[in-house]
């Protein structure tokens, strides 16, 4: 699955998001968007997928982060666009 299919489900979007304020935990994911753990699961692997999360071992909790690169490709299509927003 490519960034912009990755980016299509509002989810994965919500996750980002939070994942802007600082890293979390699943469960904290889960918590704050009220969706359950394996829907997390499921959302958090395809994000990594696409490389626009990245996932390390603190203990027996998998910590998230996100990894804004591969965010770029969405940008540069965007710049034939950004002349209708002005």
């Amino acid at each position: 699955m490519n960034v912009f299919e990755t980016l299509a489900e509002p989810n994965r979007r919500r996750i980002l998001t939070l994942l802007c304020e600082r890293e979390r935990s699943a469960g904290e994911i889960g918590r704050a968007l009220s969706i359950s753990q394996p829907g997390v699961s499921k959302h958090l692997r395809l994000l990594r997928e696409a490389g626009l999360v990245t996932v390390r071992s603190e203990a027996q909790t998998r910590i998230y982060r996100l990894r804004a690169d591969p965010l770029s490709e969405v940008d540069v299509w965007l710049e034939p666009y950004r002349r209708f927003w002005g």
